[in-house]
């Protein structure tokens, strides 16, 4: 596999002897000064590029998940054609629940599917806690793509516990979460005690990417926006906290994300986080004022804007770097995955105008 090493900060021609750690990614996340927005994509690893399209024909979500090599250039495939200032780890928010003996399998056009859904406290003790070991794969690959991406930082990802007990109550995806939600209000002590259990899992598997090198972490609540407010306090908030809280001292920015999350998105803000992902529906600016200004933000482009003319790509960019001023730091990115069928080459354009504009307004000042 032949990688250019020297990350974009090389490609871009701009000396960062800093590192990731002095990256326009990573300033942003901390709320510093940036020579330009930075960028990068959900999803950006994914089916919407033919490379990636071609080396995953033959190979199961799961096992590419498992096999560092194929981890390591499916992360870069992103960076190299589109010039992102940060990469995101190629890996499943189930990979941990499967390494820690859940039977579970990703089936293509459905999702995740649980073979023995939880139902009980017996159900819940299957789930064991995770070391390196479980995951070495992981480790490796984040080793290897550190030394690959030079001044490139690589974030880290994982699954919060609410999103990840949906899975494992439901079976599989669910749209309303009817199952989810009656054990939640039905036997709050086992939901509460899966839950636990869930942040202890993914707090082992986000320190086993931050100790390989990983620059920042995700914790992605996909499935949140399915809560009241009230709900999500009671709930899901104490054990997003417990996870994010456990990374204090690891050094590395901490970024929360959910969809449909816009009556959450202050009670989001106080689980721990740096930044706080906002989906398409929430203007930045107005959710910077919910979450507060101790928080940068990252958002928020509509995926779907994406199939529509340049023009209207380019305005809504315009808008959504105005709308993202109002805070302290803004990561711009989508407000939720990149969809298969976008055109790849339209994210490279995203990417560069992105720098242009913001590049312009920090040299007026």
């Amino acid at each position: 596999m032949t990688t250019d090493t020297t990350g974009t900060a090389a490609r871009d021609g701009e000396s960062r002897p800093g590192g990731p750690a002095d990256s326009p990614f990573i300033r942003a996340c901390r709320r510093r000064p940036v020579p330009h927005t930075p960028v990068w994509f959900m999803r950006q690893a994914g089916r919407s590029l033919p490379e990636y399209r071609e080396i995953r024909a033959s190979v199961p979500m799961l096992e590419s998940c498992r096999r560092p090599e194929l981890v390591t250039e499916i992360t870069l495939q992103p960076v190299r054609r589109h010039g992102v200032d940060a990469a995101i780890l190629f890996s499943d928010i189930v990979v941990p629940v499967a390494a820690a003996g859940i039977d579970l399998d990703i089936v293509p056009g459905t999702g995740p599917v649980v073979a023995e859904p939880i139902r009980t406290a017996t159900d819940v003790e299957r789930i064991r806690l995770i070391t390196r070991d479980d995951v070495s794969y992981v480790d490796e690959a984040v080793r290897q793509l550190v030394v690959e991406l030079g001044d490139t930082p690589l974030i880290g990802f994982a699954g919060a516990p609410f999103t990840l007990a949906s899975y494992l109550v439901e079976g599989g995806p669910s749209r309303t979460h009817a199952k989810t939600k009656a054990l939640m209000y039905g036997d709050p002590e086992l939901w509460h005690a899966l839950c636990a259990r869930l942040a202890e899992v993914t707090l082992a598997f986000l320190r086993v990417q931050i100790e390989a090198g990983v620059s920042a972490v995700q914790l992605f609540d996909s499935w949140a926006g399915a809560l009241s407010e009230a709900d999500y306090r009671r709930f899901v908030l104490p054990h997003s906290t417990t996870v994010l809280s456990g990374l204090v001292d690891a050094g590395v920015p901490r970024i929360h994300f959910g969809v449909g999350t816009a009556e959450l998105l202050g009670a989001m803000g106080e689980a721990g986080a740096d930044v706080v992902g906002v989906d398409w529906r929430t203007p930045l600016d107005v959710a910077t004022g919910r979450i507060g200004a101790d928080k940068a933000v990252q958002g928020n482009l509509d995926p779907t804007v994406l199939l529509a003319p340049w023009p209207v790509v380019e305005a809504e960019v315009r808008r959504i770097l105005e709308q993202g001023r109002a805070a302290p730091g803004h990561v711009f990115n989508l407000g939720h995955g990149v969809l298969p069928e976008t055109d790849p080459e339209v994210l490279t354009r995203v990417v560069a105008l992105v720098h242009e504009l913001s590049s312009r307004r920090a040299d007026q000042g």
